[in-house]
């Protein structure tokens, strides 16, 4: 059996200020600070002649194709987004960008920001724009109810609460 998979679907290119600024700051990160300090480490062990057993060599080696894998992959992923700095003109309806509150059926509230599929972040409140459950939010109003299906848990009912925009700035 080969190591061929098949493509998943391809996520949303969207993306907020802030989450480009971040994949922006990791590729600054990896390509002018590690892969210079990593590559000098590689230098200095290949001087020290026998490479098959110099660990600093090998694992060296090892980090740079994972430092260039990434950086190719941030180099080509930031040309295909597109920034999403303008607040919608119906702030009455849920969007990307948006802040949304959601309160389930045992009347525990939930507030999710939704963003791109590049910066999705449950623990700080942040969901996918392709999440199943930001895919049935987005163009719902307050008061509106959500059905998502999950495969553990069946179906959940969500009504939302509160929607709100904040400018970009802020974040």
């Amino acid at each position: 059996m080969g190591r061929w998979r098949a493509p998943g679907p391809r996520s949303s290119a969207y993306i907020t200020p802030m989450g480009a600024r971040r994949l922006q700051e990791e590729l600054t990160q990896l390509w002018k600070v590690e892969r210079p300090q990593v590559t000098q480490v590689v230098h200095e062990a290949a001087k020290n002649g026998d490479r098959s057993e110099n660990g600093d060599y090998i694992y060296g080696k090892k980090r740079l194709r994972e430092i260039d894998r990434r950086v190719r992959y941030l180099s080509k992923r930031l040309d295909q987004l597109t920034v999403v700095d303008r607040l919608p003109d119906d702030r009455s309806r849920i969007f990307f960008g948006a802040w949304v509150t959601l309160e389930d059926e045992q009347g525990e509230e939930r507030t999710y920001q939704i963003v791109g599929p590049d910066e999705f972040d449950l623990s700080r409140g942040q969901l996918s724009v392709d999440a199943p459950l930001a895919r049935q939010l987005l163009g719902k109003r307050v008061d509106d109810e959500v059905v998502v299906r999950t495969p553990e848990r069946g179906e959940l009912t969500y009504w939302v609460c509160r929607i709100e925009y904040r400018p970009y700035a802020e974040v």
